[in-house]
């Protein structure tokens, strides 16, 4: 196992436990509103604090891009750990049992390893840039769907940008029309390493930011999909709009969009 894994695996894991266990006991959290439909949770930024003190304890010179923390220069800035301690807050505060930890390391603006944890079915999602991507060990295959015919596409809807919301839904719309049936779960990472895992074929959000996907990212790459933006380049990092899975899902997703674009979405 790559060293840097076994580091974000250990970080994963501890902030999991600490999730699950405020989980079990609701009066322990404290939520509030940290922007437009956007919480946070005193476990948000305890187990961010415990993931930074885990990496930290083995690569004290890295740079820590977090949630919650934003940046953490460290003298090696070539080497950027990118976290998510509770990607899906809004599920966990509503105790909708779906949400996990996502933890990626960028070298030179290359994502090498990734984690995405769910602590409430002990799912651990891992993927190392050229070696594959696993669940709790397991070799993670995406779906060979041909094209949106008999699909299940996962999205997000765009509610700290609602702005978008007549195109999204006109998206939604025209996808709907070609592919089975959608879910919609509230946690971009768990949706990205669903689609590694085959039991999505597909994804699409607007605005979402690096520490949503970058876990996810590399695990749909290393289990045979891609990963653009909405007109097929990769341009996601900064736009923030993400579509993935194999790629005749993906060109059939951007191909349906086309048309649906104002030019704030074709960044």
């Amino acid at each position: 196992m790559h060293p840097m894994l076994t580091i974000a695996v250990r970080a994963a894991r501890k902030a999991g436990n600490l999730i699950a266990k405020h989980y079990e006991t609701p009066d322990s959290v404290e939520a509030t509103q940290k922007g437009t439909n956007d919480f946070v949770t005193n476990v948000d930024r305890d187990a961010e604090s415990m993931i930074i003190d885990v990496i930290r304890k083995s690569y004290p010179k890295h740079t820590i891009i977090g949630e919650e923390c934003g940046e953490l220069e460290g003298e090696d800035k070539d080497v950027q750990w990118i976290i998510d301690p509770l990607d899906g807050t809004t599920n966990f505060v509503k105790r909708f049992p779906h949400f996990a930890v996502s933890i990626a390391v960028r070298i030179k603006g290359r994502t090498e390893v990734a984690v995405v944890y769910d602590p409430m079915r002990n799912e651990l999602f891992t993927a190392t840039r050229g070696q594959g991507a696993q669940l709790n060990g397991y070799r993670l295959r995406g779906t060979n769907a041909k094209d949106l015919d008999g699909t299940i596409l996962a999205t997000g809807f765009p509610f700290k940008v609602k702005q978008h919301a007549t195109s999204y839904i006109n998206v939604v719309g025209k996808l709907f029309t070609q592919c089975a049936d959608f879910r919609r779960t509230g946690s971009a990472a768990l949706d990205l390493a669903y689609v590694a895992a085959g039991r999505v074929d597909g994804f699409f959000e607007i605005g979402l930011k690096p520490w949503d996907f970058a876990g996810g990212e590399l695990m749909v790459r290393e289990s045979g999909g891609v990963v653009t933006d909405f007109v097929g380049g990769h341009n996601h990092y900064s736009s923030g709009n993400v579509v993935a899975g194999n790629p005749r899902v993906v060109k059939g997703i951007l191909t349906a969009m086309r048309d649906e674009l104002h030019d704030a979405l074709k960044r």
